[in-house]
């Protein structure tokens, strides 16, 4: 069995103002500290980072435990998750996409779910619905509550059986639906896809508050 980490980092950061992923983090960037956490991954084999050659020279240059390969990004996450799934190593038999904004995840949670993904065939990181939700009308008035019961919030790692995923980004493709993450194009063929809770802090760093909070709790667990 051979493990492929794609991590996705092609976006353009337009909420930010700047690149977020190039924001310092630590000792490094976000960008940086994402893919580290694959590159020491015991189980990983492989990391290909989905990023322009620019991004890739300016905030991946430092060694890392393990080489890195790089593949260009399309003009959607699904379009670069799909280059990352073909330049996967012919030997690869199960796949962990991660979005490489979400700097804090950790080397167990990683482990936790690619045990999960050889248990179920695929396994995503998700966290439980734990707040009040409204529904809201036109004018922004509240009209009503939602069940939060079985809601989750997705997150990453999501982990697949590689040819699982290949099938179901096959199927979206070909019928031409748009997907935001990979635990939809698996149940556009009718797959479910086995949630790990999520229990610790894996904050995707979308507007400056995100990257104050990464920072705190980076200094943090480092001060533990």
């Amino acid at each position: 069995m051979s493990i492929a980490a794609i991590i996705v980092a092609a976006g353009s950061s337009r909420r930010m103002g700047f690149d977020k992923l190039a924001a310092p983090l630590g000792q490094s960037s976000v960008l940086a500290q994402s893919v580290k956490a694959f590159c020491d991954c015991p189980s990983v084999d492989e990391v290909i980072v989905v990023c322009s050659q620019e991004r890739f020279d300016a905030l991946l240059s430092a060694p890392f435990s393990r080489p890195l390969r790089r593949v260009d990004g399309g003009a959607s996450r699904q379009e670069s998750v799909q280059r990352g799934l073909d330049a996967v190593a012919s030997d690869t038999t199960m796949v962990a996409v991660h979005d490489g904004a979400r700097p804090l995840i950790r080397i167990d949670v990683i482990e936790q779910c690619l045990a999960k993904t050889q248990e179920h065939g695929a396994c995503a990181l998700a966290r439980r619905v734990t707040e009040t939700l409204k529904r809201a009308d036109a004018h922004d008035f509240s009209c009503g509550s939602v069940d939060r019961s079985y809601l989750w919030f997705m997150e990453t790692p999501q982990c697949f059986e590689l040819s699982l995923l290949q099938r179901a980004y096959a199927q979206v493709r070909e019928s031409g639906c748009e997907v935001t993450d990979e635990v939809s194009a698996v149940e556009h063929i009718g797959v479910g896809v086995f949630l790990q809770e999520s229990k610790f802090p894996n904050v995707k760093i979308t507007v400056p508050a995100d990257l104050d909070l990464a920072c705190y709790l980076l200094d943090a667990a480092a001060g533990a």
